[in-house]
């Protein structure tokens, strides 16, 4: 597999939409002992864990392989996490974690399984409320992780037990705890150079353990022929980078206590703080109350450590006792220059991982993305090449609400516009998705796009389709976002599959709960299709090998049509080679096609396509094949 411009293209000069899944939702805690988020026993023991396990048994390997490969998922976006690797403490690698990885690659590999390595995070920690980063580096910087939940230095599932918030995870982002440390991992240099680890410069300390994590994981895996590239760093966030003013808030992931920057330094001290409670509704975010958060007045910092942000002179107590707000425009600028967060600090770093990890696999892509909701960095030709822009994207009203009104959608890229109408939705979801294509032609020197999350919520409605066993509610959801994708001829790796999903938990992660499989809906361990979410609109045909470029493909799950035209290339004599999902046609499939030759066989689920030299474009159609209509029927 290699890149040519926009395009992913095999050996033989074929143009590929790579289509697949995030493997997997619950890599992101440990499996012994069990970190499902929920529980809070042995929490704080973090250096004594394993993620060996994680996605699944070695031993389940085969039976998770080849539901993907019949389900037509054949383009994986492996998880793992930088405290899988190094929990135990800075320079200490899990070796038995790494040997078992490889063995799972090898096995995926059997069943023509390609796959890029994905160093997830959210939120930094899951000891700041999400996953990534060990333990131990929020404590190298001073962090006491026993007092961050109470502090409101972040929210954290275990510590605040059941029932969680519904999609309050990400607000950690501009909680203490996660703002601060990506501020250092990204920024430490400049906005806290006082800050060191062992005697060196905290931003190359973190910065520096991450890459050789992960670079030791490639050692590990390089030589596969299914590892085709590693991922640089899930959802980066900026921290308190270009914060306009610390004493207001920002963003638009504000849900529950919400304090300000500086509200959450003075927490973070022991200042107890009035802080506004906030909830997200349809019509936007609105402030709803005011809490007494760490009324109790306990510092976030261990011993011995103050806040890096006072230390730095951000703010101070004067002569009274009160505290100050000395620079609240503090990360806008630097040396007189205003703060470009995706240029100045995240794209040095993705070169920096890129140009490591080439040290160990010269010919791997890179895949990258930038800050949500934000702008990408602008590449130039003495950045790295063979990179790949794998942003994410979500049907938000679906994801933060759980809820799916066929009518109302949301427009992530103006600020949660709303939009009414099916027409209207399918129109805007595909230009959302197109607008990553642009970015891509405009910033990153025209590289192939994969979306690289996307997917909804299964529990829907309070779970009500657990109980009634009705999910055409999420079959229509999952239909519309697919669509968005078939629209722009886009490659992808849906969030997410999680072979431990159960529907009381869920992924295991913040009580998340989109998990494509799920034991608790499998009634046959010996059916293929037993455990499958929405599988009439998931499982659908798609071009996965083309002689040429793509140009139009749509796929109705009702009725099973199927269309798909493309420009042949002249210099490519390989076939066009479709996935056909067998489950869409249970009784055959008729095959049009505008010249040439098709031959279909649904046994494995694959149509070889010859196309005529005579026309430039060609067509190919797919029909369900009525039972009353099949021989011998």
């Amino acid at each position: 597999m290699r890149v040519e411009g926009p395009y992913f293209k095999d050996e033989e000069g074929r143009t590929l939409i790579l289509r697949g899944v995030n493997l997997a939702g619950s890599s992101k805690v440990p499996a012994v002992p069990d970190g499902a988020t929920y529980r809070s026993e042995q929490f704080f023991d973090h250096r004594h864990v394993s993620f060996v396990g994680r996605p699944f048994p070695l031993e389940q390997a085969d039976e998770h392989f080849r539901r993907l490969q019949a389900w037509g998922l054949t383009f994986l976006r492996f998880l793992v996490t930088w405290e899988a690797i190094e929990h135990a403490g800075p320079g200490q690698y899990d070796e038995a974690y790494l040997d078992y990885i490889r063995a799972v690659l090898r096995k995926a590999a059997e069943y023509d399984i390609h796959v890029f390595i994905d160093p997830h995070q959210d939120v930094w920690s899951r000891f700041s409320g999400g996953d990534g980063a060990p333990g131990w580096t929020l404590e190298a910087v001073g962090f006491d992780l026993h007092h961050l939940h109470e502090t409101g230095a972040a929210i954290v599932h275990s510590q605040h037990g059941d029932p969680f918030p519904q999609m309050v995870w990400p607000s950690n982002s501009s909680k203490l705890a996660s703002a601060t440390m990506f501020t250092l991992f990204f920024g430490g240099n400049y906005f806290a150079p006082q800050t060191k680890i062992e005697g060196e410069p905290v931003q190359e300390y973190l910065q520096r353990h991450y890459i050789q994590a992960i670079t030791r994981l490639a050692e590990r895996v390089c030589d596969l022929p299914n590892v085709v590239g590693y991922d640089v760093f899930n959802e980066p966030l900026h921290g308190y980078i270009g914060w306009k003013r610390l004493d207001r808030r920002e963003g638009v992931l504000q849900t529950g206590e919400t304090p300000t920057p500086f509200q959450s330094m003075l927490l973070g001290a022991g200042y107890p703080q009035w802080v506004d409670i906030m909830d997200r509704r349809v019509f936007g975010i609105h402030r709803v109350g005011r809490r007494l958060v760490n009324p109790n007045g306990l510092s976030a910092w261990r011993e011995g450590y103050t806040c890096i942000w006072r230390q730095h002179g951000v703010w101070d107590v004067d002569r009274s006792g009160k505290p100050v707000l000395l620079q609240p425009e503090y990360f806008t600028r630097y040396e007189g220059k205003e703060v470009d967060f995706a240029n100045d600090y995240l794209k040095p770093f993705i070169n920096r991982y890129a140009r490591a990890i080439r040290q160990v696999q010269p010919d791997a892509l890179i895949f990258v993305e930038g800050e949500a909701f934000n702008s990408v960095p602008c590449w130039g030709p003495g950045d790295v090449q063979n990179i790949v822009y794998a942003p994410h994207w979500y049907d938000a009203f679906v994801l933060f609400f759980k809820s799916f009104v066929p009518w109302l959608g949301v427009d992530v890229r103006n600020g949660g516009r709303l939009v009414f109408g099916r027409k209207a939705i399918r129109k805007s979801f595909a230009e959302q998705i197109a607008h990553f294509r642009e970015q891509a032609r405009r910033c990153l020197g025209n590289a192939p796009v994969l979306i690289g999350e996307f997917g909804i919520a299964f529990d829907l409605n309070r779970k009500q389709a657990y109980l009634s066993g009705d999910y055409s509610q999420q079959i229509a959801a999952l239909d519309r976002s697919l669509r968005a994708m078939d629209d722009n001829l886009m490659s992808f790796t849906i969030w997410n599959y999680t072979p431990d999903n159960t529907n009381l938990r869920g992924d295991l992660w913040n009580d998340e709960d989109l998990s494509i499989f799920s034991r608790d809906q499998q009634t046959d361990p010996e059916d293929i299709y037993s455990g499958g979410r929405a599988l009439a609109a998931l499982l659908r045909p798609y071009a996965m090998r083309t002689a040429g470029e793509p140009l139009q493909m749509e796929f109705d799950y009702r009725s099973g049509l199927f269309r798909y035209r493309f420009r042949h290339d002249p210099q490519v004599s390989a076939p066009t080679e479709l996935y056909v999902p067998a489950y869409q046609y249970p009784n055959g499939c008729q095959v049009q096609v505008s010249d040439g030759e098709a031959s279909l066989d649904l046994s494995q689920q694959r149509l070889i396509y010859r196309h005529t030299p005579n026309r430039p474009e060609h067509e190919i159609i797919l029909r369900r094949v009525d039972r009353a209509a099949t021989p011998g029927r």
